[in-house]
């Protein structure tokens, strides 16, 4: 079922530290790894994962993305004098040089490259680098903030020029701007560069006009640059999820990666003192589960920056924990992202609308002061009489994140069966799966309920035998004995319609219920708000329009690859996330004319939410789709798409206006914060 998750680690890097004051330096320190390592040693994690040995690079490794001076100068370091040390440390910025960092940084490349072989060679399937020193803001021939080579970027000429990957994503998820790898890579269409990061206008460091959002790439590789400027702090888990549901992951998909590296920064959580966010350590389970269906699930994750070292810790253990393949944890504390993060996520789709299919029909760029450009215009003319005034508004701002308090995550408890099926006979079940069928007659109260509500006039015995199965199945998934099932049934409407019922006898029970295809869906089930209804199909939607009954229709229906993807990314997973169900029912309808791979990438992407209670249920006549089926709900990544075509143009508009109707209801679905939008601006 699995291949494995990496873990490589070696306390060789935790072997240097700063010898002299530099309060720029002071918060790079060995603990910073050694508490990550010990974190998931404590939890279990690391004895679940495969080992990797460390290997020092080469200099022609090095060469990749250095220059040969630059890398000549480090060979002298270990060679220096205290003296020396600080004067070669002088050169550059926010960094700095001891005896051992040469052999640190050339074991922290080596590290990324050996977790890049074993993914690349199918040894692991995915998995996670602890290095020191950190690398995505050096150069070409510069260190620079505590990083002295860029490992991420040599990672990716690595894989490029050894496996002949054509398409790499770097996910910079550090809550400073990865400079280093948006120089290395700016004029390049082969890498997708995309970094969030604290800007403030351009007053935070490292203080380029580069990092704005307006950085698009250059030449070539015009619009493979991706800069999301955080102009305040203290963001969310919902901002991060935004900016991944309505910016990230649709150009993510259309540009159709073969490898996936992620920067793992986590100075972007709660309580660190370099970015006072207040993004929670299980967000970051989501963010990594958003990603594994990409590039076949082929991703790496290679430690950056954070400096709280409980809450780096616990983001390390929730990152590994989901790469592992347990269950995400529920989504907690969601609502809608804040008024600034709604103008990052304007101006940047905005900027990249003329690059990108999926936001081709993103709004235009603001003219009015929802802009970064004249919001920083605006701070520079408003003189000396603003200063006292906004200084005390961010030193406010600064204490509330540093006094942060945030409860220790939640635990992740595997149910004992992951998957169980429940089929008719002639249908062999897939390896990995338990076969299920109740092993207790029937309770008579149930048995009635099912006679009463589906066979007034007739019995069939086979009918009520599945239906019986679905019912112990979902009490099963219920008290966490199963995790996820899925049912073949000979009519598709009548098990939905069971399914939401048995549900709903459950006071607690909220149910997202995602139809795919054509079929008649049950809209009367939303009335009482413990039902969420999106069906994806090609009919235009009849009756009236409620909160919880969500039509999503496309032209070509379910068979278009890039509609029918830019419709879950956009609309049904910001849905999804908000709503927070309990349980979800996936059902395909007979005929949908949806291809597999979308399907996998469908069912995959839904397992992040109700910590993976999933149930698919599917016509008799879909045998062919038990196994595929059957594999992404035991956690096996998505075939990759491919670089995506574009969506039809009236999709496109058609997504755009359901988005538009549904988003005073749903905050997570909106991506501006111009006037009449209801921006949520509770926390400015």
């Amino acid at each position: 079922m699995m291949m494995g998750t990496a873990l490589i680690y070696d306390e060789q890097m935790t072997k240097y530290k700063l010898l002299w004051v530099d309060p720029a330096c002071k918060v790079e320190v060995p603990e910073r790894l050694i508490v990550s390592h010990e974190a998931l040693v404590r939890n279990g994690l690391a004895d679940r994962c495969v080992s990797i040995p460390v290997r020092e690079a080469t200099d022609a490794e090095v060469l990749l993305v250095h220059s040969e001076e630059y890398l000549e100068a480090v060979k002298r370091t270990p060679y220096m004098s205290l003296g020396d040390l600080m004067e070669f440390t002088l050169q550059y910025g926010d960094v700095y040089f001891h005896p051992n960092i040469y052999h640190c940084a050339k074991l922290a490349i080596g590290a990324t490259l050996q977790l890049v072989d074993n993914v690349m060679t199918g040894r692991v399937r995915n998995g996670m680098a602890l290095v020191r020193p950190p690398g995505h803001h050096s150069q070409h021939s510069a260190a620079n903030g505590f990083c002295v080579f860029n490992n991420v970027a040599i990672a990716a000429q690595y894989a490029k020029q050894k496996y002949g990957t054509k398409r790499v994503l770097i996910v910079d998820w550090d809550v400073h701007h990865g400079q280093g790898v948006q120089y290395c890579f700016e004029d390049d269409p082969s890498v997708l560069y995309f970094s969030w990061h604290r800007y403030e206008h351009q007053n935070f460091w490292p203080m380029l006009k580069e990092s704005d959002y307006d950085s698009v790439g250059k030449d070539k590789g015009a619009g493979f640059n991706i800069n999301v400027p955080w102009n305040k702090v203290g963001m969310e888990n919902s901002d991060y999820l935004a900016v991944f549901f309505h910016v990230l992951l649709p150009a993510a998909y259309e540009f159709g990666p073969d490898l996936v590296l992620v920067s793992a920064g986590f100075d972007s959580a709660i309580g660190d003192p370099e970015g006072k966010m207040c993004a929670t350590p299980d967000v970051f389970a989501h963010l990594t589960h958003l990603l594994m269906n990409l590039a076949g699930g082929k991703l790496c994750a290679v430690l950056e920056g954070g400096y709280n070292l409980t809450s780096l810790a616990q983001s390390v253990c929730q990152t590994v924990q989901t790469l592992l393949g347990d269950p995400v944890p529920r989504p907690t504390e969601l609502g809608g992202p804040c008024e600034s993060a709604l103008e990052s996520i304007h101006c940047v789709r905005s900027a990249h609308k003329q690059y990108w299919s999926c936001l081709k029909h993103a709004a235009d760029r603001p003219t009015s002061d929802l802009s970064t450009k004249l919001f920083k215009v605006a701070e520079q003319k408003s003189g000396e009489e603003r200063n006292g005034v906004e200084h005390k508004e961010k030193e406010n701002e600064e204490m509330n994140t540093e006094a942060a308090v945030w409860p220790e995550p939640p635990k992740r408890l595997a149910p004992p069966v992951h998957t169980a099926s429940a089929l008719p006979g002639g249908v062999a079940c897939p390896d990995g799966c338990k076969c299920f069928s109740s092993s207790e007659d029937p309770n008579p109260f149930v048995l009635g309920e099912l006679r009463e509500n589906f066979f007034k006039e007739s019995e069939d015995k086979d009918a009520l035998t599945t239906l019986c199965n679905l019912s112990a199945l979902l009490e099963r998934m219920e008290k966490n004995e199963i995790r996820n099932g899925l049912v073949l049934v000979r009519d598709v409407s009548m098990a939905m319609m069971c399914a939401v019922q048995h549900a709903a006898t459950s006071l607690t029970n909220r149910v997202l219920l995602v139809c795919v295809g054509d079929g008649a869906a049950p809209t009367h089930i939303t009335e009482d708000g413990k039902t969420l209804l999106v069906q994806i199909s090609s009919k235009e939607p009849e009756g009236q329009k409620s909160k919880y009954y969500v039509p999503v229709c496309l032209r070509k229906g379910c068979s278009d690859m890039a509609g029918f993807t830019q419709a879950v990314l956009g609309l049904l997973l910001p849905l999804g996330y908000e709503y927070d169900p309990n349980l979800v029912l996936l059902v395909r309808m007979p005929d949908s004319g949806l291809c597999e791979s979308v399907w996998q990438q469908l069912t995959g992407l839904l397992q992040g939410l109700a910590q993976g209670h999933t149930l698919v249920l599917m016509q008799e006549d879909e045998k062919a789709s038990v196994g595929p089926t059957a594999s992404s709900l035991l956690g096996t990544p998505a075939p990759s798409l491919g670089p995506l075509g574009a969506p039809l143009p009236e999709d496109v508009e058609s997504l755009e206006r359901l988005r538009h109707r549904l988003q005073a209801d749903w905050k997570l679905l909106q991506t501006t914060a111009a006037p009449g939008s209801g921006g949520s601006d509770q926390r400015d």
